[in-house]
């Protein structure tokens, strides 16, 4: 795992939080929500091809 994608991961946190902030001092929680939710999809998504990809290199070292 490189640490740009650590750094890639926390971006979007950050800029996630910062949306959920202002979204919902403004009233508007349920788009608040869902900032939060695309956020968390999104890093799941990465998160998820990068595991595939290790499980990938893994067969391939076994050469299964």
């Amino acid at each position: 795992m490189d640490v740009d994608f650590i750094f890639k991961i926390a971006a979007i946190g950050i800029i996630v939080t910062v949306l959920n902030l202002l979204l919902v001092r403004f009233g508007r929680e349920e788009q608040a929500m869902l900032t939060t939710l695309a956020g968390l999809v999104v890093v799941l998504l990465m998160i998820v091809k990068s595991i595939s990809e290790l499980f990938a290199e893994i067969k391939g070292l076994f050469g299964l």
